[in-house]
C-alpha cells in the first residue's frame, strides 16, 4: 500500500491510502455490498458504509500513477471547496477520472464491476487513520500488488476508446511504437483529469 500526504489540506483530506489489487475473485459481491451499504438505515447502515468508505476503481483504466493521483487530488480539492459533484470524494475520483459529465457513466465504467480482477482502492483520510490496510483487506479478496505493476495491467485500447482518441492523428504516427504511444495517451488523459474541473 502507497501512502501520500497533503498537509497543506485540510486534516481530514491530508492523507491518501492506495493499494492495488490484481486477481480479486469477489467483485460481483463487493459491488453488491457497496449498493447494500447506500439504502442501509440506521446504526448498521453507518456501520456498513464505513465498511466500504473507499473509492474502488478498476484498475485496467488507470494509464499511470500520475493520473491516479491527478483524479484524487481533484476530488479533495472538490470536497475541500464544499464543490463536490457527486456524493462523497470517493465517487467524485471516479468522475474526475471520466471523460464526460455523466455520474452514473462514471462509476460504470471507472467502478467495480462484476468482472473486475484488478482494483485499485483508494481511502482519503485524516492522518490518525489507522489499520488502513486491514480495513481494505476486509473487503477485497485479491493480492496486494505493487502499484509499480499498473503499466502491465492498464488497457489501452479502452482508454483510447474512452478517450475518443482513436482518430487522434499524433496517434496514428505513433502505433508503431508502443512505448511512445501510450507515454503520449497518458499525457492527455491526465491532462484532461486535471482540466475536468474548470471545464464542467
Amino acid at each position: 500500500m502507497d501512502t501520500f500526504r497533503y498537509p497543506h489540506l485540510p486534516s481530514e483530506l491530508s492523507t491518501v491510502h492506495i493499494a492495488l489489487f490484481t486477481n480479486v475473485t469477489n467483485s460481483a459481491a463487493l459491488r453488491a455490498r457497496i449498493v447494500r451499504a447506500s439504502q442501509l438505515e440506521g446504526p448498521d447502515g453507518d456501520a456498513e458504509r464505513e465498511a466500504v468508505n473507499f473509492a474502488f476503481i478498476d484498475a485496467r483504466l488507470i494509464c499511470s500513477r500520475l493520473h491516479l493521483q491527478t483524479a484524487i487530488y481533484q476530488a479533495i480539492l472538490a470536497q475541500a471547496q464544499g464543490s463536490l459533484r457527486t456524493k462523497t470524494v470517493h465517487s467524485e475520483i471516479l468522475w474526475a477520472l471520466n471523460p464526460t459529465n455523466n455520474i452514473t457513466e462514471a462509476i460504470r465504467r471507472y467502478g467495480v464491476a462484476d468482472a473486475t480482477t484488478s482494483l485499485i482502492v483508494v481511502r482519503i483520510a485524516s492522518p490518525d487513520l489507522n489499520d488502513v490496510q486491514q480495513r481494505m483487506n476486509a473487503v477485497v479478496e485479491g493480492t496486494l500488488t505493487p502499484l509499480d505493476q499498473l503499466a502491465q495491467i492498464t488497457d489501452w485500447a479502452s482508454v483510447k476508446k474512452y478517450y475518443k482518441l482513436n482518430s487522434e492523428p499524433a496517434l496514428k504516427e505513433l502505433a508503431k511504437d508502443p512505448v511512445r504511444e501510450r507515454l503520449y495517451v497518458d499525457e492527455i488523459v491526465t491532462s484532461s483529469v486535471a482540466m475536468k474541473s474548470v471545464m464542467a
